[in-house]
């Protein structure tokens, strides 16, 4: 270790350049600030350690990569070395890192290459780091080539950075190919493969990969775990879960949270109540993520009292909780809550964000606040300097295309600043829909196809649209554009949880066990709730069906279904939850109503845009979704 007495007289003669030992109390590695180093820095120049590597390589390193170091001085350093060696170069590589220049990173290997300084163990993983966040493919490859050239590719580190890099890329291939030769995979190898893979979407070859290690860590669950929640395979989730449960695997709060999220897709409200009581049990320690994955699990189970419960009872609420709270009092249609709480938020002196008033436009979309919307929408950029992005223009043309003020919504879209995207112009086209503009539909319809020829739900948009015109012979030819392009109509499905277990429900299906009773059950409660007015809708259904045939499809629809199962499995007062993949129909929205009349249960129903709660006959969107 290079160590100085600070003299205050004439320093010691010079003695030679390499390997000095010093004895004293007070190193160079003790320093606390820039100043400090620089004198030291002052007393290896006086000794004649200039061009010493060991005594500069120490310079370099404390003020390249130290938390009150100074880049810029230890490149300075570093340029008047003769002979810099490995040891040097390898802390430059990791500053290079630390101040995100990449590409010099990459250029600083090449020129250690050139003057012909040989590589050591800890040269190539920060230069393999660089190229993965630079993007730098070719450069990948090439340095992969130099790891085999210099004898490297049984280091561990080399290979677990090589594969880091290929799955930062995309090239699972090459990232695969790298693991089968590695002789031994640590946790890191293993999470790291299999978050590549689920990322692309190749899940089952993530738990190929899954199933090789015998002995499994809480990280390497995680990982298969949120790999099948974010490619929305939440039903694998969960039977995953129960299997790491068995094994008595210890909860940690990443997979808490992974978990949450899969309760949030499935709607599974027991589920996520039994993975919170758990982490307030255990004593997981809630940071503001894990807080925010249960607020949005309540919100979105359609459960907005525990939603409250919990972001009223954090000690600090970040910025990502109050944004969960308010996107989920949106999704319930309560804009002036969602408001009121945005009042809050700046009166505690917690700043908004982008993420924030995106909710907030959405609030005031969902439940036709117009005049509120168009405030905040100017509010945010007069008072917090936020240009308005392409998800608020898309809430303020679906706000002004749901009242009916067309024109202004298409002087929105036509003011924007950047190019209208699908959110956009889909709303645009939602509202024409909702309004029988075909003029404006047929042409912001045709737009939206373009932009995403595979999305079946722009088909069926402007097909309705041409439906509710009576124009029959349109509707085939965008049904025809579907069958000529390979489109498949995405099916709807409904779910239901009962006793901690999720049925899930398809139109006019007889999977289910109690699929005879559940469709007794149906035929009862829409002869019951026509007995008070109901009227099949059957506008939107093929126009050559005779009206009886018409009104079958639409008795089956999956979330009459999921009703039905939930009539069965309660009583009276009971509250029916159930989570659609699609939008409701309109006739499901009106056979919703009733039923919650006659039968006397609380039905909330989320589908693709919303919360509906039905109650005495009556929805909380009022009709205006």
């Amino acid at each position: 270790m290079a160590t100085v007495q600070l003299y205050h007289g004439t320093p010691p003669p010079k003695t030679s350049t390499h390997k000095h030992h010093f004895t004293t109390d007070y190193t160079i590695e003790s320093c606390s600030s820039m100043s400090e180093l620089k004198q030291f820095h002052g007393q290896f120049i006086k000794l004649g350690l200039s061009y010493d590597n060991d005594a500069m390589g120490r310079v370099i390193k404390i003020s390249a990569i130290s938390n009150f170091g100074d880049f810029s001085y230890a490149l300075k350093v570093f340029d008047l070395l003769p002979h810099p060696d490995a040891f040097i170069y390898n802390t430059v590589f990791r500053g290079y890192l630390s101040c995100h220049y990449v590409k010099d990173c990459i250029l600083m290997y090449c020129e250690m290459m050139k003057r012909g300084v040989w590589p050591n163990k800890f040269t190539f993983p920060p230069v393999i780091r660089g190229c993965s966040v630079g993007n730098g493919v070719e450069e990948g490859r090439q340095i992969h080539g130099q790891v085999l050239k210099f004898g490297f590719v049984d280091d561990g580190f080399c290979q677990n950075n090589l594969i880091h890099m290929y799955v930062s890329f995309g090239c699972l291939e090459e990232a695969r190919r790298v693991f089968d030769t590695m002789g031994r995979r640590d946790s890191v190898t293993m999470t790291t493969l299999i978050s590549g893979y689920a990322k692309s979407g190749f899940v089952d070859e993530a738990r190929e990969v899954f199933e090789l290690v015998t002995e499994k860590s809480s990280v390497l669950w995680n990982a298969m775990i949120a790999g099948y929640v974010q490619s929305d395979w939440f039903h694998e989730a969960f039977v995953l879960f129960d299997r790491m449960r068995k094994e008595e695997v210890e909860l940690d709060k990443y997979v808490a949270a992974s978990m949450l999220s899969a309760c949030t897709g499935l709607g599974a409200l027991k589920q996520g109540e039994w993975i919170h009581e758990y982490i307030k049990k255990s004593g997981i320690d809630v940071d503001p993520k894990l807080a925010t994955t249960i607020i949005d699990m309540y919100c979105k189970c359609g459960c907005l009292d525990k939603a409250f419960e919990v972001f009223n009872g954090l000690p600090v609420k970040g910025i990502s909780s109050w944004n969960c709270m308010i996107g989920g009092l949106a999704t319930h249609g309560k804009g002036e809550a969602a408001i009121e709480l945005l009042k809050l938020m700046e009166r505690e002196k917690v700043e908004p964000d982008y993420i924030t008033f995106v909710n907030i436009l959405s609030a005031c979309a969902h439940s036709g606040l117009v005049k509120e919307g168009q405030y905040y929408f100017h509010y945010m950029t007069e008072v917090y300097g936020i240009e308005p992005g392409k998800e608020h223009f898309g809430c303020m043309v679906d706000l002004l295309g749901r009242a009916g003020k067309l024109e202004e919504a298409k002087k929105i879209v036509n003011g924007m600043p950047m190019a209208p995207d699908v959110g956009v112009l889909g709303a645009l086209l939602g509202a024409c829909r909702i309004h029988g503009n075909i003029e404006l539909g047929e042409d912001i319809g045709r737009r939206v196809i373009e932009l995403e020829p595979q999305n079946s739900g722009r088909y069926v948009l402007l097909a309705n649209l041409y439906a509710n015109a009576g124009r029959w012979e349109d509707v085939a030819n965008v049904r025809k554009l579907m069958n000529d392009r390979g489109v498949k109509k995405a099916p709807g499905f409904s779910l239901i949880e009962f006793e901690g277990v999720v049925n899930e429900f398809i139109a006019g299906g007889r999977a289910h066990p109690e699929a005879k009773e559940i469709y007794a059950k149906v035929d009862e409660m829409l002869n019951c709730i026509r007995t008070i007015g109901y009227v099949p809708d059957t506008d939107a259904v093929l126009h050559d069906m005779n009206e009886e045939e018409k009104e079958n499809p639409l008795f089956f629809h999956s979330e009459k279904l999921a009703i039905a199962f939930g009539l069965l499995k309660s009583k009276p007062g009971d509250i029916i939850r159930i989570t659609k993949n699609l939008r409701v129909c309109k006739d499901c929205h009106q056979a919703s109503k009733l039923i919650s009349k006659l039968f006397k249960r609380e039905i909330i129903v989320r589908d693709r845009n919303r919360f509906h709660h039905f109650q005495g006959g009556k929805c909380s969107c009022n009709d205006y979704w």
